[in-house]
């Protein structure tokens, strides 16, 4: 059997580049704001990047000049991967390449899917072993290794080399039975593959290192104890110390693994180095709220960091930032046109739901996207740093409680302190549909094109800024389903007939 290669090295960034990571001066090029066209309509993707990145060689501004006219259009193509018999919950791609990508979800598989075959029809493997509704999937830093964890309360370690290498066990490699409740995060070590942290509604977060012998897994100094249930769990991409966790009470934390465990003589505010401002504040109601969050996430620059809300909008905030700098939602249509009444948009009241950030063929992150109850996709542009950072208001409480501020949400962190009014993204980008319910996971491809969502069906949707990819896409409807309208399995696509009869024949 030929032998498929899975690890890449990976470069350890000098101190001088982590200090510009965390300050969020990284000299990276970044997409600007979305601007409009002449015609006042159809937004454009407009970026400069001879301003930011004088060295940029012609050729290399030619090629992401492409790229963007490419993703100025959206994803309007999709084809479905179809091997799942019920909902789909967890989506991953593979570390660094973007070669491989795992999904899991309420029937107990994980599939894999090879990305550079000419046409994914079929998993190129499949791994078993959870005993319940699979929440999160994760591949460790040079993808040796993926882990999964739901409604079992455990977590699974499955060897991806041996298993696409040769014939060997896809049963788990090892076990970790030290969560009490449903796992929700699994935060793999940004450069170690053994080292990850997991979450769990139980309220523990969990330094796991794999190489230990099960017996000294886990100790006290290993574990800390939250007053609710874990939501949420990432690394930082770059300052593998650095790692961000959420919980059921809507907090969000930015914390040290160096001060968070440990013996607890050297333990300080259970790592907390930054809390940042959730709690939502309106005129007419005189108490706080605070939603709780589904799902957290870092850009690949490490600069900024999304947060999932319930009956709330994605919100967006700077690495060093407590106050968040914009908010995404759908209150108008990607042409700019405001949304009728009646119409349904974005929306999450129901499901745990994912977002993420991408830049795929960029060399940044530019787009946040995130799953919605309308049975859509949700793509924005996200502004430069600093145009955020402009585009917010902050108040005093003696302005916004004499200011003419009705219908408007901002952030306080105490009732009578300041308001943080941040950056209104109101025009998506893009809307992806291909989904006949409710979607919970996005994900953008690292390289590719290439968007993937799932949710609450069977079916993989892979979208595309092109038609060519992976052997063919054809063009997404634009209708979605109405409630109440009957719900029909999609046909397979030309082609997979045979492949479902070969799988049920070798199952």
């Amino acid at each position: 059997m030929k032998k498929v290669e899975t690890s890449l090295k990976r470069r350890r960034p000098s101190s001088s580049e982590l200090e510009s990571y965390a300050i969020g001066a990284a000299g990276s090029p970044k997409l600007s704001h979305m601007q409009w066209t002449s015609s006042g309509k159809r937004p454009v993707l407009i970026s400069d990047y001879r301003n930011h990145v004088p060295s940029l060689k012609r050729p290399q501004f030619q090629r992401i000049h492409a790229v963007e006219a490419l993703l100025d259009r959206g994803f309007p193509y999709s084809r479905k991967l179809n091997a799942h018999t019920s909902c789909v919950n967890a989506l991953a791609f593979s570390s660094l390449d973007g070669r491989f990508l795992a999904s899991g979800g309420d029937d107990l598989n994980i599939h894999l899917w090879d990305l550079h075959e000419d046409r994914v029809s079929k998993p190129c493997c499949t791994f078993q072993g959870p005993l319940a509704n699979i929440f999160v999937l994760s591949f460790s830093a040079h993808n040796r290794f993926i882990f999964s964890g739901g409604a079992d309360s455990v977590v699974l370690k499955f060897d991806v080399e041996r298993a696409l290498n040769t014939q060997g066990s896809r049963s788990p490699s090892s076990i970790f039975r030290q969560h009490d409740d449903h796992i929700r995060g699994i935060a793999p070590h940004p450069v170690q593959d053994d080292i990850f942290i997991t979450g769990s509604e139980d309220g523990r977060l969990i330094l796991h290192d794999s190489r230990l012998p099960p017996s000294i897994r886990i100790r006290a100094q290993d574990t800390i104890q939250l007053a609710a249930e874990v939501t949420g769990v990432e690394f930082h991409p770059i300052m593998e110390h650095v790692f961000a966790t959420s919980d059921q009470n809507g907090h969000v934390c930015l914390r040290d693994t160096r001060m968070a465990f440990g013996p607890l003589v050297q333990r300080t505010q259970e790592g907390v180095v930054q809390i940042y401002n959730t709690k939502l504040s309106r005129r007419a109601i005189p108490h706080l709220s605070n939603p709780e969050t589904s799902s957290i996430v870092f850009n690949r620059q490490g600069t900024q960091l999304g947060v999932t809300m319930l009956n709330y909008f994605p919100t967006i905030y700077s690495l060093t930032d407590a106050d968040p700098v914009a908010v995404c939602s759908g209150a108008n249509l990607p042409d700019g046109r405001p949304v009728t009444t009646g119409e349904r948009t974005y929306g999450n009241a129901c499901t745990m739901k994912h977002g993420t950030f991408g830049g795929p063929g960029l060399e940044a992150d530019a787009f946040y996207v995130a799953g919605s109850d309308d049975f859509r996709a949700y793509v924005w542009v996200l502004p430069p740093p600093e145009s955020l950072t402009a585009q917010r208001t902050i108040l005093s409480y003696a302005e916004w409680d004499a200011g003419e501020h009705l219908g408007v949400t901002a952030f306080a962190e105490h009732a009578t302190g300041p308001r943080c009014i941040p950056a209104q993204l109101h025009t998506p980008h893009a809307r992806l549909g291909g989904h006949s319910s409710i979607v919970n996971t996005v994900l953008l491809h690292p390289h590719m094109l290439l968007a993937a969502t799932a949710g609450i069906e069977a079916g993989v949707v892979l979208h595309g800024a092109v038609d060519s990819l992976l052997g063919g896409m054809k063009p997404t409807s634009a209708q979605v389903r109405a409630i109440g309208d009957a719900w029909e399995p999609d046909p397979l696509e030309e082609g997979e007939e045979g492949d479902k009869a070969e799988r049920e024949e070798g199952g």
